[in-house]
């Protein structure tokens, strides 16, 4: 079994943000795949969807405790199902060191300053899980992530620009393709 979490922030106010391209990233997909439409679960204060690639079972989450509380979702349901995060989980989201375009795939690194996936460490005591981390640092210099900690959140929570959510097209279908190969074959 394998838990795939995409991480953003609940709300339509916050749906096409930077910090919510790994909701947009498991939403399609949930659609690609045929999984089950999402469905909310007060215990794991997320919505679940699921379904089965090459006959593994699969759950894809997004947390609903807004970004910074990510772990608080996926610590329950690892421990319900006495998953180890090394070999079960998959968390996608966005990274602002990485830019537009580009996707990298990493297991046992450290959250380098982002809030949800420290969440995540936080709760499960390990960095021992692989992260599809998804560029959202833009050329644009309105959009372009701050040197300074104290200016992030104002970008992260920016929509993409149209010529942004062009490149996006490619990026949230190569992003679900990697999904469904680390299922198949392993990280």
């Amino acid at each position: 079994m394998f838990i795939i979490v995409g991480l953003g922030n609940p709300g339509k106010e916050y749906e096409y943000t930077r910090h919510n391209i790994g909701f947009r990233i498991v939403d399609f997909f949930v659609y690609q795949n045929g999984f089950s439409q999402f469905k909310l679960f007060k215990k794991y204060d997320a919505l679940l969807s699921e379904g089965f690639i090459d006959g593994k079972d699969a759950i894809v989450i997004k947390p609903q405790t807004f970004m910074n509380l990510s772990g608080k979702s996926v610590r329950p349901l690892l421990d319900f199902y006495k998953l180890d995060p090394a070999n079960h989980l998959i968390v996608v989201g966005d990274d602002a060191d990485v830019s537009i375009g580009q996707i990298k795939i990493q297991k046992g690194k450290s959250s380098a300053g982002h809030k949800g996936v420290q969440s995540i460490i936080d709760e499960l005591g390990t960095k021992d899980f692989t992260r599809i981390r998804i560029g959202i640092d833009s050329d644009d210099p309105e959009y372009k992530i701050p040197v300074s900690e104290s200016g992030l959140e104002g970008v992260v929570l920016k929509n993409f620009t149209e010529s942004e959510e062009d490149i996006l097209e490619n990026v949230i279908s190569e992003a679900s393709k990697h999904i469904k190969d680390i299922i198949e074959n392993g990280f």
